[in-house]
């Protein structure tokens, strides 16, 4: 089944922040060496979010609804564009980008679980590793790194209530902003329901 691009080209997708206890959040190492990210992965038409996430979740990275807890989800869609080499056609579509749902959720399982066959795809990932909760913005392809600072700001007010974690040495020498991140597209962000 194919997923679901909207009118303007844009690619519907999850993103899944998987954090453990100590704060530490999974990147993926993606198969041949190619960079880190979290995991995500397409929505197919008609799919609820929670129903993709879950799909998601096992065929990225081998776990089941039962890993994890469901923390919070971003309110709204977060868009980033592709740059023109990675522009592709979906069918008769023209997919210029992705617009993205992003979910926090608690690691509860063991480690063991974690697995990168558990699809008929060529794996995305092929190793991973818990890193840093803003590590990811400067893990990340280039192209997809404001919308990883807005998730994590969105999602980290509902991680950590108290604050949110310090930023690295990195942040500002890389031209990260606090005040330019900090808000959502769509209002603030939105805890787990149920």
């Amino acid at each position: 089944m194919s997923d679901w691009i909207d009118e303007d080209g844009y690619r519907a997708n999850v993103g899944i922040v998987l954090m453990r206890d100590d704060a530490r959040v999974l990147l993926g190492g993606r198969t041949g060496g190619r960079g880190w990210q979290f995991p995500q992965g397409g929505i197919r038409p008609d799919e609820p979010f929670e129903s993709a996430l879950y799909r998601e979740l096992e065929e990225e990275i081998g776990l089941a609804a039962a890993d994890v807890e469901l923390v919070g989800e971003t309110r709204g869609w977060m868009r980033y564009q592709l740059p023109r080499q990675y522009v592709r056609r979906s069918g008769l579509q023209r997919c210029i980008g992705q617009k993205q749902r992003w979910a926090l959720l608690r690691f509860r399982g063991d480690e063991g679980r974690l697995r990168f066959d558990s699809t008929d795809e060529p794996p995305e990932f092929d190793r991973f590793r818990w890193a840093e909760f803003w590590d990811p913005v400067r893990e990340v392809i280039f192209f997809k790194r404001a919308v990883y600072r807005r998730a994590l700001h969105e999602l980290g007010r509902i991680a950590f209530p108290a604050g949110l974690p310090p930023y690295p040495s990195w942040w500002e020498a890389e031209g990260m902003s606090a005040a330019r991140d900090g808000g959502s597209e769509q209002g603030g962000p939105a805890p787990a329901s149920g």
